[in-house]
């Protein structure tokens, strides 16, 4: 089950659950659209994968217990700024490789 962290972990932007800026990769690294584009460049400082948009777990309990009421988001912050010199050499390599060896 995703965790739902609460903030961007370059900028620490709040992303509430319902958050639509909020963008994760393959391993919940999560981080705002605006760092995802502007900073990183759709690419993982912690892993190199890309990133999607995070799914919005219901408010409600449409069906079997499966809402944010009985699974709630994460409190726990994760606040680790980029070094964006260090991403652009990082991001700049994995580019370099066909897709499937990234």
């Amino acid at each position: 089950m995703l965790e739902l962290r609460p903030t961007c972990e370059h900028c620490d932007k709040p992303l509430p659950p319902a958050s639509p800026a909020a963008r994760i990769c393959s391993y919940e690294c999560t981080f705002c659209a605006t760092c995802v584009d502007e900073v990183l460049g759709n690419v993982c400082p912690n892993c190199g994968g890309g990133f999607v948009a995070r799914p919005i777990r219901p408010a409600q309990n449409w069906k079997s217990g499966n809402f944010i009421g009985k699974d709630p988001a994460s409190a726990v912050r994760k606040h680790r700024p980029v070094d964006p010199v260090a991403h652009t050499r990082f991001s700049a390599a994995i580019r370099t490789l066909p897709p499937e060896q990234r």
